[in-house]
Parts: C-alpha cells; sequence; structure tokens
C-alpha cells in the first residue's frame, strides 16, 4: 500500500505530498491545475518513460518519492539488493533529470526495470491509454485469463515455455536442413584436410627438430675444425714433436711448482687442490672433445631425407597453421567439426522427434486453455453485466467470443470482447459498439470484478468517470468505495459524485506571484470539502444551495447510506 507520495519539480508543482488512505483516495481540482501530475508522478514510479519536458521550469531535475508498505517476503528480496526498509515501509525513488533518469530503492540505485518490476506488482494505473487498450485483442485476452485464476496461469506459462522451445527446435532444424549443400562441402574441405596431415603424420615440435638437425649437418667442417682446435689448446698434439704450450701442460708446471712449496707454507694447500681439480676438468674437457670430434660424420643422404620431410611440412604449415603445433591443433578441431556435420544428419532426426512431441503437448495445453477460457467467459460475462446494471445500463451485455485461432505463445484462441447496450441488438466488438461513456463504465466494471479477490493492491484511476454524470456518477463512485473495502483506490475525478464517496479527499490547487505558477496538494475535511464539492457540482464558491447539495451528496456516500 502507498502510505505517502511525495512530488517535486514535476510539471507545475514545485512541491506538494499526498498521504493516501487505504480504502478510497479522491484526487479533484480545477482543470489545468495539475491533478495529472498525481498520476504521472505515480507513473514515474512504475517505470514510466521519463521525459526531460516534466521537469518544472527553472529547475534542474524532478523528484518523485513514495512511501509503500511491504510484507516480509518482499522485504527479503529488497535486502538482497541492499535497499533499506524501515519499520516494514520501503521508500521508491525516481530522478528525471534534463539528460538522465534514475531509480532507487530504499537509497540504493537500481535499474529502472527491476525497479518497475518490483512496483507494478503493488499497483495499476488506469487511464484513457488503458481504455484505449481494452479494445485491443490482446488485452480482452488477458482480463479473460487474469479472471481465470493462477491454474490457468501456470497452464499458460507452461504453454508459452513449450512454445519457445518449439520455436527453437524448429529455427535450428531449419538452419540445419537448409544448409545441407554447405554442410556437405565443410565436410568435404574438412575429411580432406584432415587425410593430409593423416598421411604426413607430423609430430609434436618436429620442424624444430628438424631444422635443429639440418643446421648442425650443414656446418659439420665448422663443428670439426672447432673441436680439434680446442682439443689442441687443451692437451696439444700428441703426434707433433713441437714445445707448443697447452692447458694441460701448463696446469701440470703450475701444480708441480705449488706441491714443491706447499711443505714451506700451509696456505698453499688448498690452491694445490684447485689446480688438481681444474686438471682433471681440463682432461675430461679433451677427452669428451675427442669422442665428440670422432662422431662427427657427414651424412648427405640424412641430410636430403630431412630436407624432403620438412618440404612436406611446409606443404601443410601453408595450408593448416604457421607451424606444426598449429597445424595439430588445426586438425584436432576439424576432427571436432567433421563429428559434428556427421552427426548432423542424428541431430535432424532428433529435432524432429522433438518437435512431434512438441506438437503433441501444446496441443494438449491449448485445448485445456481453450476449456478453461470458455469456462471463466460466461461467469466474467455474467458478473460483468450484474456491475453494468448497476452503473445504469441495465440492457448491456458483454461476451467473450472464442474463435480458433493457429497454435501461438497464448494458446488458439482469438478471444474478441462483443458488447451491446440494447436490447434486441446483437452484440459487436467492444471498440467499435461502445461509446466513450461506456466504454468507461465496461472497464471499471471489469476492474470491479477483476479485482475481487486481490488485497494489498494499489489501483488509480485517472478521468474513469469521462464521458458520464448524473446517477451512472454516482454508481461509479459507489463501484470504487466497493472496490476500496479490500483495497487502495486511488482516483483523479472531475465529478463530485464520485470525489463524494472518497474516505480521504485531496485537492490541488494553482497559486500565482504573477510570473510564475504553481500548483500544491492539500487534503480537504468539514468544511472546505464542501467547498470543493459545491465549486464541482455547480462551479460557484459559496452558494448556499450548492453547499447544501454537497451536504446531501456526502450524506448519500456515507457508507451506511450505500
Amino acid at each position: 500500500m502507498l502510505t505517502e507520495l511525495r512530488i517535486g519539480d514535476l510539471g507545475v508543482i514545485a512541491e506538494a505530498v499526498l498521504e493516501p488512505g487505504p480504502g478510497f483516495t479522491a484526487v479533484t481540482g480545477e482543470t489545468g491545475a495539475g491533478k495529472t501530475m498525481v498520476v504521472t508522478g505515480l507513473s514515474l514510479l512504475l517505470g514510466g518513460r521519463a521525459d526531460s519536458g516534466l521537469v518544472r521550469h527553472g529547475a534542474s531535475r524532478c523528484v518523485v518519492e513514495g512511501v509503500w508498505t511491504v510484507d516480509p517476503a518482499t522485504a527479503s528480496e529488497l535486502d538482497e539488493l541492499g535497499a533499506e526498509v524501515d519499520d516494514g515501509e520501503l521508500l521508491v525513488s525516481r530522478q528525471v533529470g534534463r539528460t538522465r533518469s534514475r531509480a532507487l530503492l530504499g537509497g540504493v540505485a537500481v535499474p529502472l526495470g527491476r525497479a518497475a518490476d518490483l512496483v507494478t506488482r503493488w499497483a495499476t494505473i488506469h487511464g484513457q491509454s488503458e481504455q484505449v487498450r481494452l479494445g485491443s485483442a490482446d488485452r480482452q485476452r488477458e482480463v479473460l485469463d487474469r479472471f481465470a485464476g493462477a491454474e490457468h496461469g501456470v497452464l499458460l506459462a507452461r504453454h508459452a515455455a513449450n512454445y519457445a522451445e518449439r520455436r527453437r527446435a524448429a529455427s535450428e532444424l531449419a538452419e540445419l536442413t537448409g544448409a545441407a549443400r554447405e554442410r556437405a562441402r565443410e565436410l568435404d574441405l574438412l575429411s580432406f584436410g584432415l587425410n593430409e596431415i593423416e598421411q604426413a603424420d607430423p609430430q609434436p615440435d618436429e620442424d624444430v627438430a628438424l631444422a635443429a638437425e639440418a643446421h648442425r649437418l650443414q656446418a659439420i667442417d665448422d663443428l670439426r675444425l672447432a673441436a680439434q682446435a680446442a682439443g689442441l689448446a687443451l692437451s696439444g698434439d700428441a703426434e707433433a714433436w713441437d714445445d707448443a704450450p697447452n692447458v694441460l701442460g701448463l696446469l701440470a708446471s703450475a701444480r708441480k711448482s705449488i706441491d714443491g712449496a706447499v711443505g714451506d707454507d700451509p696456505e698453499l694447500g688448498p690452491l694445490a687442490l684447485r689446480l688438481a681439480e681444474l686438471s682433471v676438468l681440463a682432461a675430461d674437457a679433451a677427452a669428451e672433445l675427442a669422442s665428440y670430434n670422432d662422431r662427427l660424420e657427414a651424412d648427405p643422404a640424412r641430410l636430403e631425407w630431412i630436407a624432403e620431410r620438412r618440404s612436406v611440412l611446409q606443404q601443410l604449415t601453408r595450408k593448416y597453421g604457421a607451424s606444426v603445433a598449429e597445424v595439430l591443433q588445426w586438425a584436432a578441431d576439424a576432427a571436432v567439426r567433421v563429428a559434428q556435420l556427421a552427426a548432423g544428419d542424428d541431430r535432424i532426426a532428433e529435432l524432429q522427434r522433438r518437435i512431434a512431441a512438441f506438437d503433441d503437448e501444446l496441443a494438449a495445453t491449448a485445448t485445456a486453455i481453450s476449456a478453461a477460457r470458455a469456462e471463466a467467459a460466461g461467469r466474467l460475462a455474467g458478473l460483468v453485466g450484474a456491475e453494468l446494471t448497476g452503473l445504469a445500463m441495465p440492457h448491456a451485455r458483454i461476451e467473450f467470443e472464442l474463435a480458433p485461432a493457429p497454435i501461438g505463445p497464448h494458446g488458439a484462441d482469438q478471444v474478441t470482447l462483443m458488447f451491446t447496450a440494447n436490447p434486441g441488438s446483437s452484440p459487436a466488438p467492444l471498440a467499435k459498439a461502445a461509446s466513450g461513456g461506456e466504454l468507461s463504465r465496461v472497464r471499471l466494471a471489469l476492474e470491479v470484478v477483476l479485482a475481487g479477490g486481490a488485497t494489498g493492491q494499489t489501483f488509480v484511476f485517472d478521468e474513469v468517470d469521462a464521458g458520464v454524470g448524473g446517477a451512472v456518477a454516482l454508481e461509479i463512485g459507489r463501484r470504487l468505495a466497493r472496490l476500496a473495502e479490500h483495497a487502495q483506490v486511488i482516483v483523479v475525478t472531475h465529478l463530485a459524485q464520485v470525489a463524494a464517496f472518497a474516505d480521504v479527499h485531496f485537492v490541488v490547487a494553482k497559486a500565482s506571484d504573477g510570473q510564475v505558477t504553481t500548483s500544491g496538494i492539500g487534503r480537504v475535511e468539514g468544511a472546505a470539502r464542501l467547498d470543493e464539492l459545491a465549486r464541482m457540482m455547480a462551479g460557484l464558491e459559496g452558494s448556499a444551495n450548492a453547499h447544501a447539495h454537497a451536504a446531501e451528496l456526502l450524506a448519500a456516500a456515507t457508507p451506511a447510506a450505500r
């Protein structure tokens, strides 16, 4: 329930506070005073489209705040969003600037859609646009489905989900069957590539290893010379009778000199050991160089084979990747894709089976939906007819015509709300047969019936009494009062006959300082309320006759007199 509505810099309203009661709240005022801004403010809280033109002249932004009472389950949901709930009340705020708009729940900025999803659970606005929508087949179907009950809603949701799954399956099937030629071409190309790679049988990093081996074989003479030169430097040439110095000989001389002096100075002992270690290391290196030199052998046949093998690998890397590693990855990916393409026929068969199963399920749920609608249509038409009788339309009759239609997301019915206001006349589509005043009363009758089981909801009516007056207006006020017995009702009205039934009455009034015109909202009671009702009835303020009529109207609208 809405306990407070605060509006700042919206339209002609500089600042105003509305505190609607739990029952019937009426908002009245002269034409152009800004009554519609109350509905506009509530629409913004419900996620309505923001327009910078709504910002009052001279202000940088407009702000609308609503305080709502929430149940514990909703409070837990809000807690997950980080929104603050104070003593079971939530502050919902909408701010509209010149260039952007924001929504806040409990002081926390949230996406507008998230805020709207919550607030629209609690409140519904019925304005002239809703009256226009009631003439559409979709809205008429929604009204009937809403009356059919919760179980019907569950069935509709299941049907819609299955319908969506069937569409996805049909789309995939069409793609698979429609692209059969492209699939076959792709499969041939991938199979050819995989066969070529399989015949070459490349090994991981084979191209890198072969390149290194080819380079070594091509440099065999240089390697042999380098090994020989290093060997001579280490150990000399045993076959030559010269005294060219070498590492091992020099180390031997050094060891001989140090070993002879160790007895004179023990500190030379570690150095002698290190020289001995160097001699061992040098001897090992000389032996390994000799062995390496012996193993060096030119192999023209091996070099030729490597060149041929690298040529085969290069053919693969030109087509499938920059290296053997990339070629192997391409092969792995291609194998997966080939499996998918090869399984296309199996997938087509599976999709065909799924679609057939969905068709059977959709046919069954559509039949059940149609049966539920047919049963609900009769009951709803009877209840609405009784309400229309009370709204001074004793001969009015509505019917919900259900015509077969192709199975869709909402079933297999074309729902049309038929209406006639005169006896002996055949019902015709509501949008064509009802006048503006009749359409207003049909809409109100539907809302009264549909809200019969609702509790804690807030219904906002903007000009629900458009096109009516007199006794009909009294009956509209009486119906709204009945609706307010189990829901919160806020009505913007220009008829005293409707406002008189309100439990709480607010007036929107204009004020001007000669340069700027602003509007404010104030609650009226007692004599002030009589003044407002008299003004609405006669257009005169202070008229004794008008006051008498207003008092009589209030007396007729008291709960005891209803």
